[in-house]
């Protein structure tokens, strides 16, 4: 298969541009999903483990698609990077969306999100079947390996603080808690955190401009909504920890 450079190329500033601008969006209002949705408002409603599957779904396929059916360049480095991140997207689409117990989404935000991740698969999937040139030695660059220590690590992180969320709450409870453990104890968006550290870490692994320009986009869009839970928890909670950032252990 032929790399669409073009295709590639807009689609990546296209991802840092809407990046900054969901980011500046997210300064004055918050994204309706979550604890931020108002389940009684007129539309469509998504029960939350149907939405997350649907939605998470596109970056897994996607991907795996092109590399069941379409010819790849060589080498054993860009197949590595490439299942890693499927790896997060398995996870995401077969076992996280399996069990949460989050509320409903708005059909529209869930379509949102078909789009975007069907867009980011492909952007992510070519470019790393088609596109880049690595040396065959690759998967034992230091980029390579840093990239993917971060990976693993920020993957570990966003599962942890996933379990601890699904389990603040016991069967019939709604209301929410301070949760704690793990980096809970640092940070009030945990799973946030982790999130960013493995796309961070998938970006310097890759070393590419697609990998660079979704990393961005996710600091844009789950760093605000992270600073909005720490508020909502420093709000509603007289004891929450004044210690804690929001989403940067120490620092913001």
């Amino acid at each position: 298969m032929i790399c669409q450079e073009n295709t590639i190329h807009y689609g990546s500033w296209a991802f840092v541009v809407g990046g900054l601008l969901y980011l500046l969006r997210q300064m004055t209002t918050h994204t309706p999903y979550g604890r931020y949705v108002d389940t009684k408002s007129p539309g469509i409603m998504v029960p939350a483990r149907a939405g997350w599957f649907i939605q998470e779904l596109p970056s897994f396929l996607v991907p795996v698609l092109l590399i069941l059916t379409t010819e790849c360049l060589p080498g054993i480095g860009r197949l590595l990077l490439l299942w890693t991140f499927c790896l997060h997207y398995f996870q995401r689409t077969f076992v996280y969306s399996l069990l949460t117990k989050g509320r409903p989404s708005p059909l529209h935000i869930v379509v949102s999100a078909v789009i975007f991740c069907c867009v980011n698969g492909f952007l992510q999937g070519h470019y790393m079947l088609h596109c880049t040139q690595y040396h065959t030695e690759w998967h034992r660059d230091t980029r390579f390996i840093t990239g993917v220590l971060m990976f693993f690590s920020g993957m570990a992180i966003n599962i942890h603080s996933d379990y601890i969320l699904r389990n603040l709450r016991k069967p019939g409870e709604v209301s929410y808690k301070i949760p704690r453990g793990g980096m809970f104890e640092l940070v009030s968006g945990a799973n946030f955190f982790g999130e960013i550290i493995e796309w961070c870490g998938y970006a310097v692994a890759s070393w590419s401009f697609p990998a660079f320009s979704f990393a961005l986009f996710t600091i844009c869009s789950i760093g605000p909504r992270a600073y909005h839970h720490h508020r909502y928890y420093l709000e509603k909670f007289k004891d929450y920890p004044k210690s804690r950032k929001a989403v940067i252990p120490f620092l913001l």
